[in-house]
């Protein structure tokens, strides 16, 4: 008798019916599930982000090519906006005062949280517990940092002017000028966003590989030498990270300058709109002035901003790497 006889009696005898081939239906769905499923899964982000993220963007190039007032009466008007925009000296000037303090802020903020970083990346008492301090600025309410930093640099009894006056510098007025007003506003944004830049680069240093660095100890390597041959690399996509998040975060700096304003010239930046930003200049003409149009057209402008730096900072490292 050969096998496959045998195997066909011994079901038969069994009384159990022979294993059907699975339906042609059962099959289609079961590949369907298999190539779909994914797509459903990550729907949700896509969903929420297009009404709430895609629609108010496509919405607001609209009504930048309107003359549109608060009674929602609106007239098309085409790309007037835009053009009456690039002749607009305040928001030159706010774009100016943009990009300076970005620069005040991101420059300095991402190298203190390197150094920060390295330092909790080493075997020190309480480590846990000075990791988790570095976040409590970023859990303290914005409008309170913004308001203890305010008094900070008060004109007449601020606590920098006073230790100022300990090595006899003369008071600065920080609300007076470019340079102080930009400089007392990074200072906010610097110790409020540090220790997030510093927990994101201590993950990435604690992914590198131990043993690079013992074989660099090995060879004579101080740790200074280590830091920047072996750190700085390996937490490469981590710094594109924080300088492309931290850029897109400064274009839109809007609550520590109005705060650290007060009086009637908040949302102008001071009387000679010396510290006023894109999204402040936005906010006024949209909010204060109810000129939607012009306001939207602003709001464009900083989204097409923040794009060209994107893409800039995307080239350079690009080259770099």
């Amino acid at each position: 008798m050969r096998p496959g006889q045998a195997t066909n009696n011994a079901t038969a005898g069994s009384g159990e019916p022979p294993a059907r081939p699975r339906s042609g239906l059962r099959a289609r769905l079961s590949r369907i599930d298999t190539a779909w499923s994914p797509y459903l899964f990550i729907a949700p982000f896509f969903v929420i982000f297009g009404i709430f993220g895609l629609f108010p963007l496509i919405y607001t190039a609209w009504v930048s090519l309107h003359e549109w007032n608060i009674g929602g009466a609106s007239q098309f008007v085409g790309l007037d906006n835009y053009v009456t925009l690039f002749g607009d000296p305040d928001f030159w000037n706010a774009a100016v005062n943009t990009v300076g303090m970005l620069v005040l802020a991101t420059v300095p903020q991402l190298l203190f949280a390197l150094i920060l970083a390295s330092l909790l990346n080493q075997k020190l008492r309480g480590l846990t517990f000075l990791r988790m301090g570095v976040l409590l600025p970023i859990v303290t309410s914005v409008a309170a940092v913004g308001i203890v930093f305010s008094q900070i640099f008060d004109r007449d009894a601020g606590m920098v002017n006073g230790l100022l006056g300990l090595v006899n510098i003369d008071a600065v007025d920080w609300r007076a000028d470019k340079w102080s007003s930009w400089t007392a506003i990074a200072t906010m944004v610097n110790w409020r966003w540090t220790g997030y830049n510093a927990l994101i680069y201590l993950a990435a240093m604690q992914s590198i590989p131990r043993e690079l660095y013992e074989a660099a100890t090995v060879d004579g390597a101080s740790k200074v030498r280590q830091f920047w041959s072996i750190t700085i690399p390996m937490i490469r996509p981590a710094i594109i990270f924080t300088v492309i998040v931290s850029t897109i975060a400064g274009m839109q700096l809007f609550t520590e300058p109005l705060i650290f304003g007060q009086g009637s010239f908040a949302i102008s930046g001071g009387s000679l709109r010396q510290f006023q930003t894109l999204s402040m200049y936005m906010f006024e003409k949209a909010f204060r002035d109810f000129d939607y149009g012009y306001g939207s057209a602003v709001a464009w402008m900083i989204f097409l901003l923040i794009t060209i730096l994107a893409v800039i900072n995307f080239l350079i490292t690009r080259r770099a790497r």
